[in-house]
């Protein structure tokens, strides 16, 4: 049905092909974006180096995982200094009171720590030519380990970011009369977002010259841009006659591959740039016949207004044809 539906409109619907996944190959797979907005596509051919770049890598990670690569990095660095400085020998550090074996051994780790950090307690010294180098070496490595780690930091907490929550669903819901494509947005930090823009595009597999190929269609909105993003935005695509997903009934949207993408462009006031991001929704994350339920209310004292994230994927069923 729905691909019947395509090929009739194909006359007075033109694809979108700027989209960079190409709009006429049949070889893309899966959907093209995740819902946190990164592009659904995997690298191969490169050697290993080529195809990780670190820095991405070290940004985008959560900041559990970042503090916890940084701890195990600088404990494995020490550890092996340790191991070295032990198979030089043990008299070749003066001042270590140890006894045991474990004793020796957190005697050096703690001297390669204080050398590793540039502390330098004084008590353990290197003796000898050997040592002494290492010693220097371990500083080195040291000094530049903690700059990395403190641009990184630093590059972390500056970064440009949109910091918009998204509906997980999208909702077809009543509209003037008819039916809308729904989903809302909304700024949960205490950044102030200004000329925000939304763009739409359906991405659809269709049947043309007996190939499967994915086409792609602006999805119209009778407000595409706000001046501030102060409180939840709905989106909305009214289904009309113009519209690609005209004629379209619950069970088609359940049965037809599609997937709705979102890019969304604003500027920060405080980073005073532009910050982007993007999500997505597959014909299964589109709830039929629902409306959301508003997200924000006046406060006790009704002189300040609410945004209530706990609502935000907060909807009621309807019924309606």
């Amino acid at each position: 049905i729905s691909m019947a539906i395509f090929r009739r409109k194909n006359n007075i619907l033109k694809s979108d092909e700027s989209t960079g996944f190409g709009s006429h190959s049949k070889d893309n797979s899966g959907r093209f974006y995740t819902k946190s907005g990164i592009p659904n596509v995997h690298k191969t051919g490169l050697a290993w180096l080529e195809n990780i770049s670190w820095y991405h890598k070290l940004l985008r990670m959560s900041t559990g995982k970042f503090l916890l690569l940084i701890f195990t990095v600088y404990i494995i660095l020490n550890l092996a200094f340790t191991i070295l400085y032990a198979i030089i020998g043990i008299d070749r550090l003066m001042g270590v009171q140890g006894g045991t074996v474990i004793d020796d051994f957190l005697e050096i780790f703690f001297f390669s720590t204080q050398t590793f950090t540039t502390v330098g307690y004084g008590r353990v010294s290197p003796v000898g030519h050997l040592t002494s180098f290492v010693a220097t070496f371990e500083a080195f490595i040291g000094l530049l380990s903690f700059a990395i780690a403190t641009g990184l930091f630093f590059a972390r907490f500056s970064k440009p970011e949109s910091h918009i929550r998204f509906s997980r669903n999208a909702l077809i819901s009543p509209f003037k009369g008819g039916k809308a494509l729904m989903f809302r947005m909304a700024s949960f930090k205490d950044n102030t977002l200004s000329d925000v823009e939304v763009r739409i595009l359906l991405a659809v597999k269709e049947e043309e010259n007996d190939e499967i190929v994915n086409k792609f269609y602006a999805l119209e909105t009778p407000i595409n841009r706000i001046n501030v993003l102060t409180l939840s935005w709905t989106i909305v695509h009214p289904i009309s006659e113009s519209s690609p997903l005209f004629g379209f009934d619950e069970n088609t949207i359940l049965t037809t591959p599609m997937e709705i993408m979102v890019f969304v462009k604003g500027f920060d006031e405080i980073y005073s740039n532009n910050v982007i991001t993007r999500t997505s929704y597959l014909n299964t994350e589109i709830v039929w016949g629902a409306k959301f339920k508003i997200m924000y209310r006046p406060d006790e004292t009704h002189k300040s207004t609410v945004l209530d994230f706990s609502l935000m994927d907060a909807y009621e069923k309807l019924k309606f044809n």
